[in-house]
């Protein structure tokens, strides 16, 4: 099974620490983020692994090849040129994920989900299966009665963004995204065919195209997780590592 880790962001807001390593090598429990990453993928067997790269990009390389590839398959996408965003560096790895359904899965996410659970939750027909929570936030994916997603919301300014004129938000189901998300891998014909770029995030992507082509979001019954994007989350996740098990 395959899988695309997104490490290639700048890490910004984990600077100092930023300033010296890629947000990938930040260590939790004593072990970069990296290798939490990947031996939850490879024990839900996922041993078909791709890193996008950027900052520091020789640095989480050398990593993995010292480590062995964690004695799975791993691949680099190679964004070091300029940083692609998330849709863009799906795209730019489509030579390495085409074959079959793959999952994305964000560099700075620790979490308890069960990973065998989520794939078997993805429909035949869905494009994108995105793991969604019920946190409070500003930012909202929002769905219909069927789980199926008909646009976003930033409850702060009131704006929305969706292919259905004159949607209400307050008729839909509004669910946090959680940075994982298992994709078909026909979507890359529809980047093509839709004229999408080189360059974009995948979340503009799932609001323009969720009228056209099957988006559904999932939530688990339970769910611990933590986003490992800034400084002062690190001694959270210390404690919160030891809870997890791979």
């Amino acid at each position: 099974m395959k899988a695309l880790i997104f490490a290639a962001g700048l890490g910004t807001r984990l600077k100092p620490l930023t300033d010296t390593m890629p947000k990938a090598l930040v260590k939790v429990g004593g072990k970069p983020l990296l290798y939490h990453v990947i031996t939850k993928l490879k024990s839900a067997g996922y041993d078909d692994i791709v890193i996008n790269v950027h900052h520091f990009a020789d640095a989480i390389i050398d990593y993995v090849r010292a480590n062995d590839d964690f004695g799975i398959k791993i691949s680099f996408s190679d964004e070091r040129d300029h940083l692609l965003e998330t849709g863009g560096g799906i795209l730019h790895a489509r030579h390495l994920l085409e074959g079959g359904p793959f999952l994305i899965h964000n560099v700075d996410i620790l979490s308890d989900l069960d990973l065998g659970w989520f794939k078997a939750q993805a429909r035949p027909e869905a494009l994108s299966t995105v793991l969604v929570s019920d946190r409070v936030t500003k930012r909202y994916l929002l769905f219909d009665e069927e789980m199926r997603m008909v646009g976003w919301t930033n409850v702060a300014t009131g704006e929305v963004r969706s292919p259905y004129p004159g949607l209400d938000p307050s008729k839909c189901r509004r669910y946090a995204f959680s940075g994982m998300h298992l994709i078909s891998d026909r979507i890359f014909t529809i980047f093509e065919d839709d004229g999408w770029g080189e360059r974009f995030p995948i979340m503009d992507f799932y609001i323009k195209e969720c009228a056209s082509h099957p988006i559904y979001g999932v939530i688990p019954d339970h769910l611990n997780m933590l986003d490992v994007g800034k400084v002062e989350t690190i001694a959270e996740a210390e404690t919160f590592i030891q809870t997890l098990k791979y």
